[in-house]
């Protein structure tokens, strides 16, 4: 596999930012949904903590979980992200795939390319880097140890973090958030955030390491 992160100088500047936090003609998604996953939006118990419920009358049934007919050259177990669309696909077998609603970098702050996920964590500290403690004094309290996880942590419930193929750490993340109403927005800081609740669905569906490729495309 050739893997690469391309990035924009201001996708750079996003990138650091946030460390604390067109498909070919082979490629595509049909609108027919094989089952959709509206009702897995309630309060969930996890790990000691209680994920609100996404009042999910108010997010655009596109943005709902679902599985879709998808067709594609990538392998079963890839994540490609749709980010004009604001879509995530998780590849599976049979021309299927799992999409989620994501919410992504506004003007700016959009990067593409290729990584994998090198590793990922339940209920992840964050911690905010120089240049965000820099523009934002109020954060260094967080600067050395991070925040530790809870239901505010930007990085909300889950997060799988995105590598580079020489193995270095892309500083950016796929990860949740308790906003659900940024879904279908522009509105991060680079990161790709999905409702909790669909992040956590997608955590338990990815195995780390180089097999686990991310696809990102403006």
């Amino acid at each position: 596999m050739t893997s690469r992160l391309t990035l924009t100088i201001a996708g750079l500047v996003a990138a650091l930012a946030l460390a604390g936090c067109s498909p070919s003609s082979e490629e595509g998604a049909s609108s027919s949904t094989n089952q959709i996953f509206t009702s897995e939006y309630g309060t969930i118990k996890d790990a000691g903590y209680s994920v609100p419920a996404v009042p999910i009358s108010k997010v655009d049934k596109r943005f709902h979980r679902q599985i879709v007919n998808y067709s594609t050259s990538e392998k079963p177990g890839t994540i490609i992200v749709d980010t004009p669309n604001r879509f995530l696909y998780f590849v599976l077998p049979g021309r299927k795939a799992v999409r989620y609603g994501i919410g992504v970098g506004k003007a700016g702050f959009a990067w593409e390319g290729e990584a994998y996920i090198a590793w990922k964590q339940q209920w992840p500290t964050w911690t905010p880097p120089k240049e965000m403690i820099d523009r934002k004094p109020e954060l260094a309290k967080y600067g050395q140890d991070g925040m530790k996880p809870g239901l505010t942590n930007p990085l909300g419930a889950r997060a799988l973090y995105l590598f580079n193929d020489k193995g270095e750490d892309t500083l950016f993340r796929l990860h949740g958030t308790p906003e659900w109403q940024s879904i279908g927005t522009a509105a991060s800081s680079g990161c790709i955030r999905l409702m909790n609740q669909d992040i956590i669905d997608l955590y338990e569906r990815v195995r780390p390491g180089k097999g686990a490729r991310v696809v990102v495309k403006q």
